[in-house]
């Protein structure tokens, strides 16, 4: 049977009224023709969801969901009316690739969700959410990371073209959103006001960025007003100077600009390893610390030095500011850090910076990055007001994180490393990191120094009458102290696995990792 050669194709002249239709109704939905609206954005020194968008994904990347969706009010508004004002339903929503240059389309992949706030505030109305929902579904089957810009008003009442059998409750959006949180990166991006059922979805993510013209609550004006709990102004409700401190905020921007540059870095250390890097002068690090142990430092100088140029981003500064937690690279690779701060309570672990160790750690668990803790810890911070903050239950989130921690961890002891502090900032114990090192000036023991002269050696510093004398003794029994806690002895007596030279820390981090 002889084959026949392949009909080349052969196109008519069809109608292409049908495609000229779709593309002026997609037309309706973006920028140019929607100038009004965007002005309005533009006067007040905003971007539009749009351009977020545009400045968020790599080029011609972005594949749209739902994009000629309206509000569901087609009883009481003209379908004209609704193309033209509702554009979206006020959510863009669809796949991309970020940062595909640096890492190659498939780790770029992306989920996107742009709340659009031009639009009825930025509301969530009936194909909102259906929208949200889908592009959930296509996120978690596919197991992709989610960028969410979340700003607006929260639930929109003013929907008509559904049957209601009760209430308005049968929404699934946030059981959805938050199940996915479970089981990828998560990053929520805000500008403006974000109230409600906004604020919920921004609240879930792992990573949560604002600008300084935010304002994040759990209830707008109207509802708390409706609930008799006074009148607000929006701008009452969680600014950015109440949200950045209570831990709320992860990284403060200056502006949308700044935010979406702060995403695609974050979103950056869940896609892979960078071979292109450099780093400070290693040899700097044996001078980092004052010779007087009881001086304090900046470890953030440290951590710089340690992690390649440029590559630390620092999460939740404003809280818990006794520990120090962010992303890093070290010869290209990604890793979650914490560090004690010292020159915040010493370095003593509160209960606000036992909360955010124990989340970070939980986190970087659940991205798969590996964890650096430079330790420098006189332990937990105790006392009365301490237990009137909850830190028995509170600090023993630390424990818990670590007992579940499945990534590999690296721990260096600096200088102190004292009690349960210390065993909470190496995962529970000195044995659960892969490595566990001290540099030169570590030292350890079960509590800090000057508590445990005061209590074991109680009888003889009382029965020292002259307090020069008692100062004296006092200070000779620390000393002893210190010397049997030395980072030598504790070495030598198999309680770390080693003491480094300072200036080898990256190349003993990446050996343990590797």
């Amino acid at each position: 049977m002889s084959k026949q050669p392949p009909q080349a194709f052969n196109p008519g002249k069809g109608d292409l009224s049908k495609l000229h239709e779709v593309q002026a109704q997609q037309a309706m939905t973006l920028d140019e023709q929607r100038q009004e609206a965007i002005a309005k954005r533009h006067a007040k020194g905003y971007r539009s969801a749009r351009e977020n968008l545009e400045a968020l994904v790599d080029k011609d990347s972005f594949v749209e969901y739902g994009q000629l969706a309206v509000a569901a009010q087609r009883a009481r508004r003209s379908l004209q009316d609704l193309r033209t004002n509702t554009p979206a339903d006020g959510v863009i929503t669809g796949l991309a690739t970020v940062n595909a240059a640096q890492f190659g389309e498939e780790r770029a992949a992306t989920a996107v969700v742009v709340n659009d706030y031009t639009v009825l505030a930025g509301t969530q109305g009936f194909f909102h959410h259906m929208k949200l929902d889908r592009i959930i579904h296509v996120a978690q089957e596919r197991q992709l990371p989610v960028i969410m810009y979340t700003e607006g008003g929260g639930g929109r009442p003013g929907d008509t073209d559904i049957q209601i059998g009760g209430g308005t409750l049968d929404v699934s959006s946030f059981v959805e959103w938050a199940t996915l949180c479970n089981e990828v990166p998560t990053i929520a991006v805000n500008n403006g006001y974000c109230f409600a059922g906004n604020a919920a979805l921004f609240g879930c993510a792992d990573i949560r960025i604002a600008t300084q013209s935010s304002w994040i609550g759990m209830a707008g004006p109207a509802m708390i007003e409706g609930g008799g709990l006074g009148q607000f102004a929006p701008r009452d409700i969680g600014p950015i100077d109440v949200q950045s401190k209570n831990a709320v905020v992860d990284l403060v921007a200056d502006n949308e600009e700044h935010a979406t540059e702060l995403a695609k870095k974050v979103i950056s250390y869940t896609q892979g390893d960078v071979s292109d890097w450099q780093c400070a002068d290693q040899e700097s690090l044996r001078t980092a610390l004052p010779a007087d142990r009881r001086y304090a430092y900046d470890v953030r100088g440290i951590i710089e030095t340690v992690a390649d140029t440029d590559s630390f981003t620092e999460l939740t500064r404003g809280f818990g500011g006794a520990v120090v937690t962010g992303f890093i690279r070290i010869h290209g690779k990604a890793m979650g850090l914490m560090a004690n701060d010292c020159r915040v309570l010493g370095g003593a672990v509160d209960c606000d910076a036992a909360d955010k160790a124990g989340r970070f750690v939980s986190l970087c668990d659940k991205l798969g990055l590996p964890l650096l803790s430079l330790c420098d810890t006189p332990g937990f911070m105790v006392g009365p007001d301490s237990e009137v903050q909850g830190a028995a239950l509170r600090m023993a989130t630390m424990f818990k994180a670590g007992a579940k921690v499945r990534v590999p961890l690296v721990a260096i002891v600096l200088r102190k490393a004292y009690g349960l502090g210390a065993m909470a900032m190496t995962a529970g114990s000195l044995k659960v990191p892969v490595f566990t090192a001290a540099w030169p000036t570590g030292e350890t023991g079960p509590m800090g120094l000057e508590g445990a002269v005061t209590l074991g050696f109680k009888k003889e510093l009382d029965a020292a009458e002259d307090p020069q004398e008692r100062e004296a003794l006092f200070n000779q029994l620390v000393e002893e102290m210190y010397e049997r806690g030395k980072a030598t002895e504790s070495a030598a007596a198999t309680e770390i696995d080693a003491v480094i030279d300072p200036a080898e820390t990256r190349r003993v981090i990446v050996r343990a990792l590797s």
